[in-house]
């Protein structure tokens, strides 16, 4: 493996001892540039075939309208509902509450094929499990599903691929294929609640011991930038927060959406009626840094995304997470920890948590993780500024399901 040359900073921004500074460089695949040379940034989905509407794209009152179109009655709706959000079935013959005449006829109306699993891989405990599906149109795409103490978390996708081109995620290696529908994004979970229900998670000893398990906690982390594909993303929310049979019934404050840094849709997520916890990928608290990591900061600058991450706190009263991914000898210089305690400290006390994360090596990178004694170094430096700062368990990583390995690839 060869690494990228090691130059010094040559700005005035202070470089920790004799530990290099290294640049960001797309390494092993040309990164999309526009003809001015920056990095491509694609904030529409491309225009594409749309899948087939599905049950989980309307709210109910739209259900039972789509039934009356069909000729049936509404209340169906409200029995097609606890199938799929409850019993998380559209298998017709589980459905004994509807007319047998028909009935295969309604599921194929209401419940087309979304999702296709292509693979599925498990990690040695069988605690955590990656999800390679295949879209009704061939795109690819992943979800992870992750058991932890007392919870159950699915990361999810929201788009196919993704247009925030940054260098060091596999997902954004492969540029904006198209956004995911609602259902798209819905269908992931209550296809992991089968699995669960099944057993299949962790074993089935443990899931006889625990009894009726489901996913408690949803993280909008998995392909794509979930504030680029805005109103798919917040209506799957309201399918994962409305009670049964309208939705899953879940808890909004165990739902995360995480961004690079889209501020204006950092604002409109605030001023929403939806507690979710907001979670802003940083990895870098000055510009000239973040300008190569992170594309996007080429429109909004670190200073705009944390004023966004600041108000979305001081809206809702959610306390903020801040996603730091450390990378060996880029960003993990102790003064950069001193950098963004005192920029988070400017905005206040309280209101903000840290969460730095172990890179997560993809297929062919040139760049990895920092070095033990370097992580608790730039923790240590964050919790005595008084930053409450957590490093980050790196799930699924053996089987390339970590965080920035999403690549979809068959």
């Amino acid at each position: 493996m060869t690494f990228p040359t090691r130059t010094q900073n040559s700005s005035a921004t202070p470089v920790d001892g004799d530990r290099p500074q290294v640049r960001p460089a797309a390494e092993g695949w040309e990164q999309q540039r526009t003809a001015e040379g920056r990095p491509l940034l694609q904030f529409a989905s491309p225009r594409v075939k749309q899948p087939p509407q599905h049950l989980a794209d309307l709210s109910l009152a739209e259900r039972a309208e789509k039934l009356k179109e069909l000729g049936l009655q509404p209340f169906r709706a409200k029995q097609l509902s606890t199938h799929y959000f409850q019993h998380w079935t559209t298998d017709p013959e589980r459905m004994s509450d509807l007319p047998k005449s028909g009935r295969e006829e309604l599921v194929e109306a209401m419940f087309p094929p979304l999702l296709t699993e292509v693979r599925r891989l498990r990690t040695d405990d069988g605690n955590t499990i990656k999800f390679l599906w295949r879209l009704f149109d061939g795109a690819l795409v992943e979800s992870v599903l992750m058991r932890y103490p007392g919870r159950i978390t699915l990361c999810v996708s929201s788009q196919a691929g993704c247009g925030m081109n940054c260098p060091f995620c596999a997902t954004g290696q492969a540029g904006l294929t198209r956004n995911m529908s609602t259902a798209e994004i819905v269908d992931q979970v209550v296809a992991a609640n089968r699995v669960i229900a099944a057993g299949e998670l962790g074993g089935t000893a443990h899931a006889k011991e625990m009894g009726t398990e489901r996913v408690t906690n949803i993280v909008f982390m998995g392909m794509g930038e979930p504030l680029a594909n805005y109103k798919r993303v917040m209506a799957a929310v309201h399918r994962f927060v409305d009670p049964a049979p309208e939705g899953l019934g879940m808890s909004a404050r165990n739902i995360t959406i995480s961004t690079v840094g889209l501020v204006p849709a950092i604002r409109k997520l605030a001023d929403e009626d939806v507690p979710v916890t907001f979670a802003l990928s940083l990895h870098a608290p000055d510009d000239e840094l973040r300008d190569e990591l992170i594309p996007v900061n080429n429109r909004w600058k670190v200073d705009e995304a944390i004023d966004a991450a600041y108000d979305y706190f001081r809206r809702t009263g959610r306390r903020v997470s801040i996603e730091y991914a450390l990378i060996k000898d880029m960003n993990d210089h102790p003064w950069r920890a001193s950098l963004l305690a005192k920029k988070l400290n400017q905005r206040g006390r309280g209101w903000v948590h840290v969460n730095p994360i172990p890179l997560n090596p993809t297929p062919g990178s040139i760049w990895t993780a920092s070095e033990p004694e370097v992580q608790d170094e730039f923790v240590g430096v964050l919790r005595a500024a008084g930053i409450p700062t957590t490093l980050r368990d790196t799930r699924g990583k053996e089987i390339d399901g970590a965080c920035g390995q999403l690549a979809a690839a068959e």
